[in-house]
């Protein structure tokens, strides 16, 4: 059986620089995970492990695609000293 993931799309606008320029770049990027993005936005945002809602949701983001690509390339010699410390990371996070 094949296994199936959540498909998403993410739109990132470069609004201001902190030279005061106005952004002029954007990034479109279409990726799949193995977990439901909104619920985990949900759950850490419920722990109150930060002072707001944007904090917890840019953390779980990043943490979520981060870990997606270390998943999707086990084998990759980059991860090899940091999986361990990520695994326990997750179960740390998980448990608070």
């Amino acid at each position: 059986m094949e296994k199936r993931n959540n498909a998403y799309q993410l739109e990132l606008k470069e609004v201001s620089l902190k030279n005061g320029v106005a952004g002029t770049k954007s990034l479109h990027l279409n990726f799949d995970n193995h977990d439901d993005l909104f619920n985990i936005f949900e759950v850490i945002s419920s722990k109150q492990i930060f002072d707001n809602k944007e904090t917890a949701t840019e953390f779980a983001l990043g943490l979520k695609l981060f870990t997606e690509v270390m998943l999707k390339n086990k084998e990759n010699p980059l991860f090899e000293d940091l999986r361990p410390a990520i695994l326990e990371f997750m179960k740390k996070l998980e448990s608070s």
